[in-house]
């Protein structure tokens, strides 16, 4: 097998008010989506300091490798993704299975590595833009280590890959049918072409299946194993200030402040 390119380190952000108790911080990664890097996103962490939000959160934006078959950088070779169920799946394109677990393997220890520094792993936020949105619900749902554990997900413009795999892949890992308390977000733009609108419905409904119920318009609170879904009007395959607002909002409750 041919050695993985190299992988540029992530970009970090340290608190800018670190809690004086280790096991009172958080820590945020984020996976940026095809072709970017680990610094197309990094303004955000950035945006909410200079608001002040989150200033015992420290920030982790990590970078994809080069694919040779996409021949930019990804966390695994694309595959189509098309508004209408396919009437012969039969010849649909595989997923890359092996690449999306290789970058698994890659997260889980970037989350090893905070874990190690005194973060604790119910401190910590795994989210991401479109494949790495793909990559953070992924992570999440068949980690033997850190499923069912982390503070939440959020995954934005993105979907959940292999989702036929899923209870395969957490058998596998010796995880329970169902993933427990684990707060989601999940968000997407109403003109979004690339991920087409279907694919948040198979998104939702799998995740109902491992055990997360959505939550209502108008519901207080979010609770535990919470499913938090947004569309927004008019956005397409982009980030928006309202949903960074929103995320923030959703943020501050799976993460509070400790002291």
């Amino acid at each position: 097998m041919a050695p993985s390119p190299p992988r540029e380190d992530p970009i970090t952000f340290p608190a800018s008010s670190p809690p004086s108790d280790p096991g009172h911080s958080a820590a945020l990664i984020f996976l940026h989506g095809l072709g970017d890097s680990a610094f197309g996103f990094s303004g955000i962490a950035s945006q909410f300091q200079n608001a002040n939000k989150l200033p015992h959160m420290r920030w982790l934006f990590a970078n994809a490798v080069e694919n040779r078959d996409a021949m930019q950088q990804a966390w695994y070779t694309p595959s189509s993704l098309s508004p209408f169920p396919s009437s012969r799946p039969e010849l649909d394109d595989e997923e890359d299975e092996a690449g999306m677990l290789e970058s698994v393997a890659y997260i889980v220890g970037l989350i090893d590595g905070l874990v190690a520094e005194g973060v604790p792993a119910e401190r910590i936020v795994l989210a991401g833009f479109s494949q790495g949105a793909a990559m953070s619900l992924l992570t999440a749902l068949i980690s033997p280590r850190h499923s069912g554990r982390l503070a939440g997900v959020a995954a934005l413009s993105g979907y959940l890959p292999i989702e036929k795999r899923i209870q395969a892949l957490r058998a596998a890992a010796g995880l329970p049918e169902t993933v427990g308390e684990m707060p989601v977000f999940v968000a997407r733009g109403t003109k979004d072409m690339l991920v087409p609108r279907r694919y948040l419905r198979i998104c939702v409904e799998a995740l109902e299946k491992l055990g997360m119920r959505e939550k209502k318009s108008g519901e207080e609170g979010g609770g535990d194993g919470v499913l938090e879904v947004h569309e927004y009007e008019g956005m397409g395959h982009g980030t928006s200030g309202v949903e960074l607002r929103d995320l923030c909002a959703w943020l501050e409750k799976v993460v509070p402040p400790l002291e």
